[in-house]
C-alpha cells in the first residue's frame, strides 16, 4: 500500500512514525528515510535507544538539512546531490536484489518537499513506486505532494494547519516539532 501523508499541518512525519511503531509492535521490518532532515530529532534519538534486532529497524538521515532556512548556508547543489543520493539507496531499499535486506514498511520522509524543492524528479520516485512489491508497504510524507503521487496513492491524509503557535513568534519546541 502506498500511504501519503501530507498538507500544511503539523503531524505528517509523527503519523508516519506511529505507523512505523505499529509495524514493530508487528513484528515488521521497518525503514526510515528522511530527505531532508539531518538534526538529531526525538525520533532519531527515541529509535537509536532500543536495542530493535537490526534486521527489524533503520533510520537513515540523508538530507544536508532544511533547504534556504534556518542559516541554511550550503549550495543548492548540496541538497540536491544529497537528496538524489539518498533516492538511489531508496530504491534498492524499496526492490532490493536477491537476497537482500528486505523491509515490510519504508517511510520516505519529506520525499514530497524534496520534490517540491526540486531537488528530486517527480518522474524518477514514480518509477520507484509504480515497481515496489504489492506485499510491503510505503508512506511518504511532506507537504504539497505531487498530484502525480496522490493518483497512484492506496491512502492520504491531509493535516490542515488551523492554528499554530509560530504564527506568534514561538519557536519550534523540542519534543514536538523535534
Amino acid at each position: 500500500m502506498i500511504i501519503i501523508f501530507t498538507g500544511n499541518g503539523k503531524g505528517k512525519t509523527t503519523a508516519a512514525l506511529g505507523q512505523a511503531i505499529r509495524a514493530l509492535g508487528q513484528e515488521k521490518k521497518v525503514l526510515i528515510i528522511q530527505f531532508i532532515k539531518n538534526i538529531s530529532s526525538g525520533e532519531h534519538k527515541f529509535f537509536s535507544s532500543f536495542l530493535f534486532p537490526l534486521s527489524s529497524f533503520r533510520i537513515i538521515k540523508g538530507g544536508k538539512g532544511f533547504v534556504g532556512i534556518l542559516g541554511d548556508k550550503l549550495p543548492f547543489s548540496e541538497h540536491k546531490k544529497a537528496a538524489q543520493k539518498i533516492l538511489k539507496l531508496a530504491a534498492q531499499k524499496i526492490n532490493p536484489p536477491a537476497g537482500g535486506k528486505k523491509y515490510d514498511l519504508i517511510v520516505l520522509d519529506e520525499i514530497n518537499v524534496a520534490v517540491n524543492l526540486k531537488l528530486l524528479s517527480a518522474k524518477k520516485v514514480l518509477d520507484i513506486l509504480k515497481n515496489f512489491p504489492k506485499d510491503k508497504d510505503i508512506i511518504l510524507t511532506g507537504r504539497s505532494a505531487p498530484k502525480s503521487f496522490i493518483k497512484i496513492a492506496d491512502l492520504v491524509t491531509e493535516m490542515k494547519e488551523v492554528k499554530h503557535p509560530f504564527k506568534k513568534g514561538v519557536r519550534a519546541k523540542k519534543g514536538i516539532e523535534f
